[in-house]
């Protein structure tokens, strides 16, 4: 008999660990806890849309818009291989979070055109082996598109 009230208590106990562990990562519990986190998102972005911008050529800002990029923060590019086997590749530059978001305005470095959330920089990516990869801008899809024609 006590065997059998033993069995009963670890099965209690597990079904109560399941409930909890459920609710933790995917019931009520984890939204309360996904909401929390995309209103500090929020607040973060309000913050630093308060700070300003940097020098266009700071090499910690967002070539798009010119909004300074901290520790952790990336932009969105597509780097193609390279067609001749070398060192350099062409890439797409799409753009920073606030940039993909629309809520700051987006500018070609180049042309200095105002350009849409759908449209990239165009620009060839220099590995070296040394040193940090450099990154040369072209211009945009609408500038260079006048380039090849």
């Amino acid at each position: 008999m006590q065997g059998y009230l033993q069995v009963l208590a670890f099965i209690i106990i597990g079904i109560a660990l399941l409930w909890f562990g459920f609710n933790l990562f995917i019931g009520q519990w984890a939204r309360l806890r996904v909401a929390g986190r995309e209103y500090n998102i929020r607040k973060h972005k309000e913050q630093r849309l308060r700070d300003g911008k940097a020098a266009p050529d700071d090499p910690q800002a967002c070539p798009l818009c010119s909004m300074k990029l901290y520790k952790g923060e990336l932009i969105q590019t597509y780097a193609y291989p390279s067609i001749t086997g070398g060192k350099d590749r062409l890439m797409h530059i799409k753009g920073c979070a606030f940039c993909i978001d629309g809520e700051v305005k987006r500018r070609c470095p180049v042309c200095r055109t105002s350009l849409h959330t759908n449209h990239f920089l165009i620009a060839r990516i220099f590995e070296r082996s040394h040193k940090r990869n450099h990154v040369h801008i072209l211009g945009c899809c609408k500038c260079k598109r006048h380039d090849i024609m």
